[in-house]
C-alpha cells in the first residue's frame, strides 16, 4: 500500500492512497494519528516561550479511518503532487506524522 504524506510548513500528516485514478491522479484520505503515550515532549525555556528538546523522538499511532472524507491530488510537473487548494503530498511506503513543537 502506497501512502501520500501532506507537507505542512513543519507538520507532517498522514494519508493512505485509496484509488489510482490515471498516473497523475489519485485518490487519498487522511488517516487517523495519535500520540503514542510513550512519547513525552521535553520542554526547556527558551524560543518564545520553550523549546522542545526531543521533538525527533516523537511515536505516533496510525490508522485507516474510512469515515474521512476522499480527495484528489494531480502530480505537477514543477510542484509534485498537489490537491486543488496547492497542499504538496510526498508519496511514501509508510505513513507519516510529526507535529513541530517548536514551531
Amino acid at each position: 500500500m502506497m501512502y501520500a504524506n501532506y507537507m505542512g510548513y513543519s507538520d507532517v500528516d498522514p494519508y493512505e492512497v485509496v484509488k489510482a485514478v490515471s498516473k497523475i491522479t489519485l485518490e487519498i484520505r487522511e488517516m487517523d494519528a495519535e500520540r503514542d503515550d510513550s512519547f513525552k515532549p521535553n520542554f526547556v525555556p527558551g524560543g518564545f516561550s520553550a523549546i522542545c528538546t526531543n521533538q525527533y523522538d516523537q511515536k505516533w499511532d496510525i490508522k485507516s479511518n474510512e469515515k474521512n472524507p476522499v480527495i484528489r491530488i494531480r502530480l505537477s510537473k514543477k510542484k509534485g503532487w498537489q490537491d486543488k487548494y496547492g497542499r504538496r503530498f510526498v508519496l511514501s511506503e509508510k505513513p507519516q506524522k510529526f507535529y513541530d513543537y517548536n514551531f
